[in-house]
Parts: structure tokens; C-alpha cells; sequence
């Protein structure tokens, strides 16, 4: 028997889902069906809260409390950049394997930095830019025409200049 719980205590549950579908209820249900909520009704409110992030994975936070669930997006770095690739939502049944080599700006760049800042290990915002940089580079687009891995080499070197604002 699972341990029993307070319905009225806080809970959370976080599940990486595609932007603007209702996920598959039979990967929902083992998860929230002990918590006695709807798995079809959670699926729902999923899709309807991830509309804006359509045909990306993300990862969506569940806040339960007295049998009612609360959607809330918490958005990768990945899915960040690809947002401000602004590039077409693609249906994910038909086009694989997708290049995104399109081009963003440092503006862009900084401002995906200062969204990941609280969850990034570090110390100044010019250290949470060079992580997305390197999150560019995997992803495969350039900053403002550049390599992402040039732009890093401009930033150690002194020769762009990130302004922290804490």
C-alpha cells in the first residue's frame, strides 16, 4: 500500500510534455491517478497552458492542492532559444530531425539568460550567458552571425561586455 497523504498538503509533480497537444493520458495516469485527479482533465489543462510553446518539448510543473492541479511552465534553455529562433510550430508526426540554424541576437541571448539566472550554478550573469551560448551551440544557430563558441572567446576575452544587474 502507498503511503497514505493530506490532500490538503502541497504537492508537485513535473512532467515533460509537447507544447500545445494533450499528452498521451496512459503516461499521466500512473503519475497523478494515485492523487485522485482526472488524467484526460490534467491532460487538458496541459495543452491549454503550453499554447504558446507549440511542437516543443518542455517540462510543466503540476502544483496539487485539495485535488486540483495547477499548470505552470518551467521552460528549458533549449526551448528558450528555439522560442526566440521564432521559427514556424512544426508538427512533430510529419517533420524529424529538424536543423535549426537560424541566427539570434546576444539581446536574445541575454534575456533566455536572465530567465534561466535562478536555476544556473553561476556566479554572474556573464557565466549564465556563456551556459546559453553553449546551449546555442548544441542546438546548432548562430549569435548575431557568429559561432556561439566565438562569441564565449569575445566575452573571457573582454571584448563583449555582459552587464549584471543584481
Amino acid at each position: 500500500m502507498p503511503p497514505k497523504f493530506d490532500p490538503n498538503e502541497i504537492q508537485y509533480v513535473y512532467l515533460r510534455c509537447t507544447g500545445g497537444e494533450v499528452g498521451a493520458t496512459a503516461s499521466l495516469a500512473p503519475k497523478i491517478g494515485p492523487l485522485g485527479l482526472s488524467p484526460k482533465k490534467v491532460g487538458d489543462d496541459i495543452a491549454k497552458a503550453t499554447q504558446d510553446w507549440k511542437g516543443l518539448k518542455i517540462t510543466v510543473c503540476l502544483t496539487i492542492q485539495n485535488r486540483q492541479a495547477k499548470v505552470s511552465v518551467v521552460p528549458s534553455a533549449s526551448s528558450l532559444i528555439i522560442k526566440a529562433l521564432k521559427e514556424p510550430p512544426r508538427d512533430r508526426k510529419k517533420v524529424k530531425n529538424i536543423k535549426h540554424n537560424g541566427n539570434i541576437t546576444l539581446d536574445d541571448v541575454t534575456n533566455v539568460a536572465k530567465v534561466m539566472r535562478p536555476r544556473s550554478m553561476a556566479r554572474h550573469l556573464s557565466g549564465t550567458v556563456k551556459e546559453i551560448l553553449g546551449t546555442c551551440q548544441s542546438v546548432g544557430c548562430t549569435v548575431d552571425g557568429m559561432a556561439p563558441h566565438d562569441v564565449i572567446d569575445k566575452i573571457n576575452s573582454g571584448e563583449i561586455e555582459i552587464e549584471d544587474s543584481d
